[in-house]
């Protein structure tokens, strides 16, 4: 991206976030702390499903060992969600973490954020300052009259500089809100007042549908901004569907192009096949595809060859049948029932 904003960067594992990196999408596992198992399954299924960053929340001193049984099993690289207790995240640095979330304003005195700070030093680990409208200070929000874009991108700033003042800047920030006006505007206000890269997202978002909607709309309107670096959709449904929406959102503002997008259009009187279920099933097929071609479903010939002649190959729908194109070339008829059979085979030979 041209316009993409300059931001320091830090290693999470082996994932580079900021400067000139690719933007990692991220999701959090959500099973109870102590059921272990049931933790490392949920890990590697995000990991199959390609999450890159995966956060685990790690309430108490039995939780740690999340930590080390989760990277037994997987290779992404693992944040430690922590609130309060400063010892638990000294125990996560000890236990081989890669990345470290708190509020520094939660964690206690100057001498507990020092200590915590002087550990991630000491192993190169990052802090990400998890700032949201629900953990604004009181006197914040007296003076700006409430959970506002400037309380909150004050409160970050504030806690960066918690952290600066114990000689750490291996930071990332993400300022949050289930609003979706304010957190735009809250993250706008951080990308002009410091170089730290940004996590993004909307928290609280929502079901799948409506948790999608608000942060292609937040996170989105951001990315295409160039303001970002790495991003989680929160959503109320499996994790591995906050990184499949992920990645669609990256695809959608024309980030992520190591891979297929899909075109298609939304049905009319026209169409005489079963598109609406086509389309779906293509998608799905097309899921760990990543070939960077645009592939077309469409419903009829007008939409077909002729409107989506710019797509690298598609199918456009007949009475019962269809037709297979490259390049608004058409290719061949086939019957409704093999279409997307014929449609991924010409795809598996591109």
């Amino acid at each position: 991206m041209e316009n993409r904003r300059k931001s320091r960067q830090v290693t999470v594992g082996d994932i580079k976030v900021g400067g000139d990196a690719s933007i990692s999408v991220q999701s959090m596992l959500s099973k109870p702390a102590e059921d272990i198992e049931a933790n490392v399954k949920q890990a590697c299924e995000l990991q199959q499903a390609g999450c890159q960053i995966i956060r685990v929340s790690v309430p108490d001193m039995p939780s740690v060992k999340l930590v080390e049984a989760i990277k037994k099993e997987v290779s992404v690289p693992i944040v430690a969600d922590i609130h309060f207790d400063y010892r638990i995240a000294l125990e996560c640095v000890q236990a081989g973490i890669d990345k470290i979330r708190i509020n520094p304003g939660n964690i206690g005195s100057d001498d507990k954020i020092k200590q915590v700070a002087r550990a991630c030093n000491l192993k190169n680990i990052p802090i990400r300052i998890g700032v949201n409208s629900g953990s604004v200070k009181r006197e914040l929000l007296e003076k700006f009259g409430g959970p506002t874009p400037q309380a909150m991108a004050q409160s970050a700033l504030d806690n960066v500089k918690m952290l600066e003042d114990a000689s750490f800047n291996n930071i990332v920030i993400s300022i949050k809100s289930s609003d979706v006006q304010n957190m735009v505007q809250a993250y706008r206000l951080v990308a002009s007042q410091c170089d730290y890269p940004l996590h993004l997202g909307v928290t609280e978002a929502g079901t799948k549908r409506m948790g999608i909607i608000k942060s292609s709309i937040g996170i989105g309107s951001l990315l295409v901004d160039g303001i970002g670096d790495t991003i989680r959709v929160s959503l109320t449904d499996d994790p591995t569907q906050e990184v499949y929406a992920g990645f669609d959102i990256l695809k959608a503002a024309g980030i992520k192009k190591d891979g297929p997008r899909l075109i298609s259009c939304p049905t009319c009187g026209r169409t005489k096949i079963d598109i609406i279920s086509i389309a779906k099933e293509v998608e799905e097929r097309l899921r760990d595809c990543k070939k960077p071609i645009e592939v077309a479903v469409m419903g009829c010939a007008v939409n077909g060859p002729g409107e989506a002649k710019h797509a690298d190959i598609g199918i456009a729908g007949g009475d019962g049948s269809g037709l297979i194109f490259k390049h608004g070339e058409i290719l061949r008829k086939v019957p409704e029932k093999d279409l997307v059979d014929e449609l991924i085979s010409e795809i598996e030979r591109m």
